[in-house]
């Protein structure tokens, strides 16, 4: 048995409601996209994906190690396709301007690998929050999106999260959190 992993930033209520206002506001131009519930909404910093269930306790320590005293400045940026050739999921890109998200990524992911052998992905970290998703084989319209949400914040936790996919809406569950100060 195994249980599908994640680690992510907690957003303050106040930004997720925006970005869910935003991708609601792109769900109603274009039928194709299913906005994502502001509950659901958050800052994935590493997906480890399947885990055998022995290393859930090993995970959550990595994460509480982790945690930083204070959490990173971040801002809201532009809209984001991903993919952006055949787009599965509409994001908002998030701006780190002290590049402390960047090194908090970095040390959650060199720590997980020494707790559970987790191999990140190769490509480079691109900070964002999925706000829609593209309905299966279908071509959501690129062009038209309402403005984006704008704002500076601070997450309000570093969070390991077990996902189930059996159903829709997806659920999570929190299996380990670190609450965060905000930045001085």
């Amino acid at each position: 048995m195994s249980a599908r992993l994640f680690a992510a930033l907690d957003l303050p209520a106040g930004v997720r409601d925006e970005l869910a206002a935003f991708g609601h506001g792109a769900a109603a131009g274009d039928p194709v996209l299913r906005p994502v519930k502001p509950d659901d909404l958050h800052l994935t910093l590493a997906f480890l994906g399947h885990r055998p269930l022995d290393e859930l306790e090993p995970a959550a320590e990595a994460v509480r190690a982790c945690a930083p005293a204070a959490a990173p400045p971040l801002a809201l940026g532009a809209p984001l396709w991903l993919s952006p050739r055949r787009p599965h999921v509409l994001t908002v890109a998030l701006e780190d301007p002290t590049g402390e998200l960047e090194a908090l990524q970095a040390r959650l992911v060199a720590a997980l690998h020494d707790a559970v052998g987790f191999e990140p992905e190769r490509r480079r970290f691109l900070p964002h929050v999925t706000v829609a998703r593209v309905r299966r084989g279908a071509a959501p319209r690129t062009a038209d999106l309402p403005p984006a949400p704008q704002c500076a914040f601070a997450a309000e936790a570093l969070t390991l999260y077990r996902s189930y996919l059996g159903g829709r809406p997806v659920r999570y569950e929190v299996v380990a959190r670190a609450g965060l100060r905000p930045p001085a």
